[in-house]
């Protein structure tokens, strides 16, 4: 079902993008969340009027995104764990772990923006990338620790 973006979507795309989505999420989600209508040559005239408005808030969008980004470069989050064969974790560090070290120091970020390819399971300092819009993709430094008893 093709739909119109009525506000920015990371896993989609960006305001007054056309897409392509499966009927039951439009119609159970996207539609009464009101981030999104049908794709018909109406609306779609009606979002091209609109298209100034839908330019300045996208431009006001990025440079917000562009200014945390800033901020988040410099951010370094510490994780303690315990190890065995002495890099190894019992475990692993998953986007769940670093969004609550993030949350620790103020910074909200939704989950699903920490760009981790795989769990972390050793030791050590990883770059992490963090999607906060469209072309904006800054890396925040996550330090592997030993946790000691």
């Amino acid at each position: 079902m093709k739909i119109l973006l009525k506000e920015t979507i990371n896993t989609l795309g960006i305001i007054g993008t056309e897409c392509n989505v499966a009927p039951g999420y439009a119609r159970n989600y996207l539609f009464p969340q009101g981030k999104a209508i049908e794709a018909t040559p109406q609306n779609r005239k009606i979002m091209e009027q609109s298209k100034v408005k839908l330019d300045l808030q996208i431009a006001k969008e990025k440079k917000i995104a562009e200014e945390m980004a800033g901020k988040i470069k410099k951010v370094e989050i510490t994780i303690k764990r315990k190890v065995h064969d002495e890099t190894k974790l019992y475990g692993s560090i998953k986007t769940n772990d670093i969004k609550i070290s993030l949350d620790d120091q103020d910074i909200k970020i939704e989950r699903r923006s920490i760009l981790l390819a795989e769990p972390i399971k050793e030791l050590g300092e990883y770059k992490v990338p963090i999607r906060l819009y469209k072309d904006v993709e800054p890396e925040i430094t996550v330090k592997v620790a030993l946790e000691t008893e």
